[in-house]
């Protein structure tokens, strides 16, 4: 008898990204310093460098707007982190030129890159549509900050061309991985119907002066945080319950004190429908960035009932706190990022936090799709692909343009009444008829 043959083991090559947008998420670098929040050391950046060191990032090339900052983003990141962790090589290309400022550098570096390599897009919401067409057209694999995009048509079609270009498009939605709301998530399958969800989300007045350039003019607070809690909500009852109607209300004064015309608290109202049973809930999604400053950069948290029991979760308060001379009293939450190096080598020791996981799940799927050994579609209902997070874009735009007429509720209309069709348009609710 033959013995059966062996698999053939496959050999992963290194994923070339190409990261557009050099502020806070990708480098920390902010205002000529590092960012005064939790994310001083960066995000981006810092997991591509290390994923480098298990070969499974290889070219880096870090793109911005404004090439006069490239030379202390590069000190900077040399002093946050090749300094500070053991073996953390931060070689990478930067654009544009440090004598230039050029606005659409990003279209050069893409054309860069070959097909099948990727792209972290962390710049102003109302750029990321304009990036992400660009880089899928090119054949790049994408994974965008939330809000993907502003509206529901940019959107979808998004969603078309990624099936066009055969590439896979996500939205980095870190709270996916966060263990406690993944557990929340899978308790509430089984919660019965939908009822009640309320979510806060705030950042401090500071964070004002790091968002002057676009806050209340290319975007606003709901689709900044919002987007958080919204796509968690969505996630959580997809399948069994979806959002119908939408109207937002807002609070005014701090911004435009500061001569930044933007609202300072946001809420959007909105109802949800069950399948099967057309019961109602209703969901209010908070977020604000005029809170004071406190132990923690941003609170988080939510409250969710189903028919058959709730769950409540203050993401911010983890039980965990540290009081230092230099940095006062605050609340840790090592699980989304752990900066703290390892104590034996001097390593980074931050691969089990979420805010690393949502990076290194799309490298890893990006590898295996270019193997040959992972389909597109494999991935659909594991990661929050463009395809799977329309919803979400659906009620913030919805709450946007709710403000926009005074309060007016907007509807969500969908292509069908299945449990995944897709919302198609958005209406506004006519009182008269």
């Amino acid at each position: 008898m033959e013995h059966p043959k062996k698999r053939q083991k496959i050999s992963l090559k290194p994923l070339d990204v190409l990261l557009i947008g050099s502020g806070e998420y990708t480098t920390g670098y902010v205002g000529g310093g590092a960012a005064d929040s939790d994310k001083g050391a960066g995000v981006v950046a810092l997991c591509m460098f290390d994923m480098r060191r298990s070969n499974k990032i290889g070219r880096v090339r870090i793109c911005g707007t404004n090439g006069k900052k490239m030379p202390g983003i590069r000190g900077h990141m040399k002093h946050a982190l090749a300094d500070v962790y053991t073996d953390m090589d931060i070689s990478c290309e930067t654009a544009p030129a440090d004598d230039a400022v050029d606005r659409t550098a990003y279209l050069s570096s893409i054309k860069s890159f070959k097909r099948g390599d990727a792209v972290t897009i962390f710049t102003p919401d109302d750029t990321h549509f304009k990036i992400a067409l660009a880089a899928i057209e090119h054949g790049l694999h994408v994974i965008v900050t939330k809000p993907p995009v502003k509206t529901l048509a940019d959107h979808l079609r998004l969603v078309e061309a990624a099936r066009k270009h055969k590439v896979l498009v996500v939205v980095e939605v870190h709270k996916r991985y966060d263990p406690i709301y993944v557990d929340a998530r899978d308790r509430i399958q089984n919660l019965g119907g939908f009822s009640f969800f309320n979510a806060y989300m705030s950042q401090p007045k500071h964070q004002l002066e790091t968002f002057r350039a676009w806050a209340g003019k290319s975007s606003d607070i709901s689709y900044y945080l919002n987007s958080h809690h919204i796509d968690f909500h969505e996630w959580a009852c997809n399948g069994f319950a979806r959002p119908v109607r939408v109207a937002a209300t807002k609070a005014t004064g701090v911004a435009r004190a500061k001569g930044i015309p933007a609202e300072d608290t946001i809420t959007l109202s909105v109802t949800w429908n069950n399948y099967g049973t057309g019961d109602e809930g209703i969901a209010l999604y908070t977020s604000s960035w005029v809170a004071p400053k406190s132990d923690v950069h941003s609170q988080q948290r939510f409250f969710y009932m189903g028919q058959k029991g709730e769950i409540r979760v203050d993401q911010a308060h983890r039980g965990y706190t540290v009081a230092t001379d230099g940095g006062g009293f605050g609340s840790c939450n090592p699980l989304f990022m752990k900066y703290t190096k390892n104590a034996s080598d001097g390593t980074f020791a931050g691969q089990r936090g979420y805010g690393y996981l949502s990076f290194s799940k799309f490298v890893e799927a990006c590898r295996k799709i270019n193997a040959g050994t992972a389909s597109l579609e494999s991935f659909e209902q594991s990661m929050p692909t463009i395809a799977s997070t329309v919803c979400a874009t659906a009620i913030l735009e919805a709450g946007r343009r709710s403000l926009d007429h005074a309060g007016r509720p907007f509807t969500i209309v969908y292509a069908g009444d299945k449990p995944h069709d897709p919302p198609v348009r958005l209406e506004a609710v006519n009182y008269d008829a």
